[in-house]
């Protein structure tokens, strides 16, 4: 009873031990080489697209640099990168809304929407650094909100969006300091608002 016991335990111990030592040099690895050439083949092509997005972003101006031309600071320095500027033409530049932004306080407590007139003044910032060259040491050292025409608000920007602006120079009369420029702010790819605008340069008091 003892023996027949003994033959009963060790037995399909035995088999299964010797089924899966067997099984281990031939499926194993075949199927986690599978698995590494269809994750590389994958991740290749997100990788790429990754780099290609983030090159678009790297700052040409970064808030320090921005703070460094021009006077607003918190809450109402409104321009947190800028990613393309050739000075006294044009720039591309962005906010990010969060909603630590303190207009969202007030504006509204039920539904939080950037103020668009906040919106026009961040685009209004953006055109000032692309006046102010601080290469340049005869440009102007201070810009004014002169006017603005033409405004139209397509869409509401709200906590989690990016405010990608552009603004461009139309006319510039220098001996006056008068800039007009044409603006636009983007979320994504929808226009969310449009403007033309007029600064007025000169030294600051």
């Amino acid at each position: 009873m003892a023996a027949l016991q003994q033959k009963t335990l060790t037995g399909p111990c035995t088999a299964r031990r010797g089924a899966f030592s067997a099984s281990r040099p031939t499926v194993r690895p075949q199927r986690r080489a599978v698995t590494v050439r269809a994750e590389s083949e994958a991740v290749a092509p997100a990788a790429a697209g990754a780099e290609k997005s983030m090159s678009y972003f790297k700052p040409v101006l970064d808030i320090e640099a921005i703070k460094g031309v021009l006077p607003h600071r918190y809450p109402f320095l409104l321009v947190d990168r800028v990613v393309e500027i050739e000075y006294g033409k044009f720039a591309v530049g962005y906010k990010n809304i969060t909603v630590n932004d303190q207009f969202f306080n007030g504006h509204f407590p039920e539904r939080a929407i950037m103020p668009g007139v906040l919106q026009i003044e961040a685009m209004a910032q953006l055109g000032g650094l692309v006046m102010l060259d601080p290469a340049n040491k005869e440009a102007k050292e201070q810009f004014f909100f002169g006017g603005i025409e033409s405004c139209r608000f397509r869409r509401p920007v709200v906590p989690g969006d990016t405010l990608m602006m552009r603004v461009e120079v139309t006319k510039y009369n220098k001996r006056f300091g008068i800039v007009k420029m044409n603006t636009k702010g983007y979320v994504g790819t929808d226009l969310a608002v449009e403007a033309d605008i007029t600064l007025a340069m000169g030294k600051a008091s």
